[in-house]
């Protein structure tokens, strides 16, 4: 996830979607209606070659309503290449992308939401470096951070994809103006709203950790990385991101304790779910509630706000689709506040990269068209996602949160930090850091729970 992009599942729809997209090139006849209504200039895509009869997969995280959009987006590239691209979405993706590759099948192409993942691949000589012209583009289009998010060992690999922002807090504009709360701009005033709205009777916050067999946990640890960047800095959140420091330095504890006010506080956490104000009833709950559906009672005003990436803008459509977002709609998002007075913004936030597992010519052109001009500011027009590629032109970006999300991605003040977990060997990353927080919203002492992440660190 990690999840997170929704890299750890992003609905609560089970099992693989498989789609094929079959449409003929622009140079032949079609029966389909669609594709004689609408003729397409094939020059645009002419540097990708002719591919007549090939066929590209990818394998991905990403399902449901997102994969559609995908997909559409791949239209006029197939009919004028001639490539088919069948596009396949699983809620263990991180699980399976291994096993395949082990076992000979893996896919041609693969967004790869951890940089952790992609290491693995890449040595393990799975995952093939870039070609020249895809490196070359990449070097164009995104900046250097993003580069080294897709480099293994000073070869580049996987050029950017997507990205989402998770320094959010969703909330309610209609309910924040009938109660009277103002959106905090420091963490001291968010913990005073918390306290605040905990009086009235309503839950402040609302959490859910549960995410699929292969997923769990991972909110969890973006919660405990957005405050270690705020209350450690940026330059000793790279150090434990990288375990130049041990896990369980006394500042990463001090980040679960921190993080620990509010979501081990059986007073502050989920309303609409966990009922009553014990930790069995309301912190226990969080491990078993999917995220997707952690944001729910936001609307019923059963909990007033729940810290989550901007890709959750995607997750109101599936409660109402008559829910709309923005600054004064039924929900939005403000800039999670920082710890510290003085400090320049900071900003968690997480993408994929698009890794080749051959080289194969259809799949270097498509991997070169997914980061073309054309095809991110198309991808973004057909909604709710952007990308770090600088040429993605903002008027595309029509979600009012992924606006404020390039906002951000743009702002020279504003320090940005890629998810750690994502950076992290799979074994911790997403593995005993995943597990740790179950285990510590269901009881664990946080000293237990750190030690047993750093044991687990592998040793070479």
């Amino acid at each position: 996830m990690t999840a997170r992009t929704w890299c750890r599942g992003r609905s609560t729809v089970a099992g693989a979607i498989g789609v094929t997209l079959a449409l003929a090139a622009c140079s032949g006849g079609s029966s389909s209606s669609e594709q004689a209504s609408a003729p397409v200039d094939c020059s645009v895509f002419a540097s990708y070659g002719s591919h007549s009869g090939k066929t590209v997969n990818i394998f991905a995280s990403i399902r449901d309503i997102e994969a559609k959009r995908f997909e559409n987006s791949f239209k006029d590239f197939e009919r004028c290449t001639g490539i088919k691209i069948k596009w396949e979405g699983s809620g263990a993706f991180e699980e399976q992308l291994v096993v395949r590759a082990r076992g000979g099948t893996a896919p041609d192409l693969a967004p790869i939401p951890q940089p952790g993942l992609l290491q693995e691949m890449a040595r393990a000589g799975y995952a093939k470096p870039a070609d020249a012209k895809v490196k070359k583009a990449a070097e164009e289009n995104y900046t250097k951070d993003w580069l080294a998010y897709g480099s293994v060992d000073g070869k580049f690999y996987a050029p950017p994809l997507g990205a989402n922002v998770k320094s959010f807090v969703w909330y309610s504009p209609t309910t924040f103006k009938e109660k009277g709360w103002t959106v905090p701009e420091t963490w001291d005033q968010m913990m005073d709203l918390t306290e605040k709205i905990a009086q009235t009777g309503i839950k402040p916050w609302c959490a859910g950790f549960e995410s699929g067999s292969s997923g769990t946990g991972w909110p969890g640890t973006d919660w405990i990385e957005d405050v270690l960047l705020r209350s450690a800095g940026p330059e000793f959140y790279t150090k434990w991101a990288e375990h130049k420091v041990p896990f369980d330095d006394p500042k990463a504890i001090e980040a679960f304790e921190t993080t620990g006010k509010i979501l081990l506080n059986p007073r502050y956490v989920n309303g609409g779910h966990g009922d009553g104000d014990t930790f069995e009833d309301s912190v226990k709950s969080i491990a078993s509630i999917p995220f997707q559906d952690a944001g729910y009672p936001i609307v019923s005003e059963d909990c007033a706000m729940m810290r989550q990436a901007s890709f959750y803008a995607n997750q109101w459509a599936t409660l109402d689709e008559k829910l709309k977002v923005g600054a004064d709609k039924d929900v939005y998002a403000f800039y999670l506040p920082p710890i510290k007075t003085g400090q320049a913004r900071p900003v968690l936030g997480a993408g994929e990269f698009l890794a080749a597992f051959n080289t194969k010519e259809e799949t270097k052109a498509v991997q070169l068209y997914m980061q073309s001009k054309e095809w991110v500011n198309k991808k973004a027009e057909l909604g709710d996602w952007l990308s770090p590629n600088k040429q993605l032109n903002p008027t595309n970006v029509s979600n009012p949160v992924d606006r404020l999300s390039l906002q951000l991605l743009q702002d020279a003040t504003v320090v940005f930090r890629f998810d750690a977990s994502d950076s992290m060997p799979k074994a911790v990353g997403t593995g005993s850091f995943w597990k740790g927080m179950i285990d510590w919203v269901t009881g664990k002492p946080t000293a237990k729970v750190v030690s047993e992440i750093e044991k687990s660190w592998p040793k070479s």
